[in-house]
């Protein structure tokens, strides 16, 4: 298979486990810079999880606010700098990040959205929202990695919005991330199975 038809299988095509295809515009641009196939279906997959976090949230706690768009399209970019920095596909770094914001930057997307490539590995800044911690979420347990720290930030934000104590809300979002985490063994085999 081309790079091409193996780009257009990892952003949309039909795959098992089903994940969502990415957003068109996101497609669009992986395709404009002919990012790794491998890149794409790693997008794709922490794009999905950002759905069903988004989805969780939304049901149990529909009086927090938060911009749903902004972090899927943050969960469907957030590694685009690595069709820059190819390496750290394969290899540790924080090269990716920075050149991701000025790639999207580049590309008309607007720093709003163009953060989240920039945020998504450092969820400890004061500055960050919880749409960017959101993503942070979503690119860690994707792979059913848990990372306390963050999960307390948002644990403190759905807390406050319920009114409940942390321990419940922590309890919730606990059943909803080891639900997803499940099926992180498949989601790593669909993105291990497209190349670098």
């Amino acid at each position: 298979m081309t790079d091409t038809v193996l780009l257009s299988r990892a952003m949309s095509g039909t795959v098992d486990p089903a994940l969502l295809p990415l957003p068109d515009r996101v497609a669009e641009l992986m395709s404009e810079l002919e990012c790794p196939p491998r890149l794409a279906a790693h997008l794709r997959a922490v794009h999905d999880v950002a759905h069903q976090l988004v989805d969780w949230i939304e049901r149990h706690c529909p009086a927090l606010y938060f911009d749903r768009e902004a972090v899927l399209f943050g969960a469907a970019t957030h590694d685009i700098g690595k069709s820059v920095h190819v390496s750290e596909l394969s290899e540790p770094g924080a090269a990716h990040e920075e050149a991701g914001r000025t790639l999207l930057l580049g590309r008309g997307v607007s720093s709003e959205l163009a953060r989240f490539a920039a945020t998504h590995a450092s969820w400890t800044e004061p500055s960050v929202g919880l749409e960017d911690l959101m993503v942070s979420l979503a690119d860690k347990i994707w792979k059913n990695k848990r990372i306390p720290d963050l999960e307390d930030l948002i644990v403190a934000r759905l807390a406050e919005a319920t009114g409940q104590a942390a321990w419940e809300e922590f309890m919730a979002l606990d059943e909803v991330l080891s639900r997803i985490g499940e099926e992180a063994d498949e989601r790593l085999a669909f993105q291990a199975s497209f190349p670098i």
